[in-house]
């Protein structure tokens, strides 16, 4: 997976106090858990900002097989693929949970990246969500299914887990199977490495149920394994 950098990090931070300020006044929407926000097909020409919650990308085979692309919490901003004017969405939008979101037209949100002098910014940006996603796709087909695994839940870790001392904490609840549709496998082999993980103490459960990596440790094991 590619590694936020300190300059990635500093403009999503830039974009995420430009868009509150930008949706001060605009109604926020509740999406109960579970519920799409947009479905594959849709015609939607908005970015969605989210003020707290958890949104997944979804794609479905012809099979009705999901793929899961990406998970969004407070702060991010999904659905921008309608800035190119594609049309339809070629993916679907979920709640994981209860989440409120704001919605910004494409020509809001041109306007005040530019207003801000966020252009370059977002530019830069995309261009590593374009290597991020390139990654998964060559993993998909050089890195065997253990391996991506472990690079989930780094990647997971490093883009909405909270630092401890020693490790890192990913408070959003993910389970097997939507684990499953990330790394493409089945379900039960995402257990069997989890509970593996478990036993080398490369990842643990605390009280509050909350999944706890151990960065270094789950990255040098990866890197054994190679």
């Amino acid at each position: 997976m590619i590694q936020q950098t300190p300059e990635a990090e500093q403009f999503k931070k830039q974009l995420r106090d430009s868009l509150r300020k930008a949706t001060l006044n605009s109604r926020a929407v509740t999406i109960p858990r579970h519920t799409n926000v947009y479905s594959c097909g849709d015609q939607d020409e908005m970015v969605y900002f989210i003020e707290t919650g958890q949104i997944k990308l979804l794609m479905l085979s012809s099979e009705g097989k999901e793929c899961l692309l990406a998970i969004h919490s407070g702060g991010d901003i999904f659905g921008e693929l309608c800035l190119a004017g594609l049309g339809a969405r070629h993916e679907t939008a979920a709640a994981m949970k209860e989440t409120i979101i704001k919605q910004i037209p494409c020509a809001q949100f041109f306007a005040r990246l530019t207003r801000d002098s966020l252009s370059e910014g977002f530019v830069r940006y995309l261009a590593v969500r374009i290597a991020d996603q390139q990654q998964v796709i060559a993993n998909l087909v050089t890195v065997d299914s253990e391996q991506r695994l472990g690079q989930t839940l780094l990647q997971l870790a490093r883009t909405m887990g909270k630092k401890d001392p020693h490790s890192i904490r990913i408070e959003l609840r993910i389970s097997h199977e939507e684990l499953s549709e990330m790394v493409g496998t089945t379900r039960p082999r995402v257990s069997l490495f989890m509970q593996r993980f478990h036993n080398l103490g490369l990842i643990e459960t605390n009280k509050d149920h909350f999944l706890i990596i151990k960065e270094n440790k789950l990255t040098n094991y990866l890197a054994q394994i190679a």
